[in-house]
């Protein structure tokens, strides 16, 4: 991981997304619906991901982008090249009167292994890195206790510590328009995910 201070430039201007999300047509940026709640989610290449979650009942909106590091509004090559300090990242929109944190969650760690650091498969570099970026305390607690649970149960299949970030209040930035639901545009892409087989307990 890289020091802030060596970290590149980035840019003022955002990049511009779609209004709507390609799968659902929900909204992709803020202000989103009132009751609603977010949780941006990083677990490997990105457009596996988001596919991921997009179906889940409750979930109201996804979508892809860059969090955890330093270079505002930064270009995927710069994130790919590591010098941004960014992970890439789903951001999850969902009702939690539909769908816990929890259930979320439990996609989550079922989805990649949470064990392998600066990597995920044969994607390698800072911008695989497992990552939970909560919204609140609340969602902290939550995503702690979640954390300690698929930890014993990892321990227990012999697997490794787990490596996952959690952090609370970390601002997303929007990936290319090109990323935005990627899989849906392209069934036939690159998807990298792939999960443990060790069972998530809620």
């Amino acid at each position: 991981m890289i020091e802030q201070a060596d970290a590149l430039p980035g840019r003022e201007q955002a990049v511009s997304v779609p209004k709507q999300h390609y799968v659902s047509g929900a909204s992709l940026e803020e202000p989103f619906p009132d009751g609603t709640e977010t949780v941006q989610l990083g677990m490997g290449c990105f457009w596996g991901a988001e596919r991921k979650f997009w179906a889940l009942p409750g979930v109201y909106s996804t979508a892809v982008g860059y969090a955890g590091g330093f270079t505002p509004n930064p270009s995927y090559e710069e994130v790919c090249s590591g010098l941004t300090g960014h992970t890439e990242a789903v951001l999850v929109v969902f009702e939690p009167a539909v769908i816990s944190l929890d259930k979320i969650l439990k996609v989550f760690w079922e989805s990649h292994n949470p064990t392998q650091g600066m990597r995920q498969g044969n994607d390698s570099g800072t911008q695989y890195r497992s990552a939970i970026y909560v919204s609140d305390s609340q969602q902290m607690a939550i995503a702690n206790e979640s954390l300690s649970s698929y930890r014993q149960a990892l321990l227990g299949a012999s697997y490794p510590e787990v490596t996952t970030e959690l952090r609370q209040d970390v601002h997303f930035y929007y990936a290319e328009e090109y990323h935005q639901q990627y899989l849906a545009k392209n069934p036939a892409g690159y998807c990298g995910m792939g999960g443990t087989g060790v069972i998530c307990p809620v």
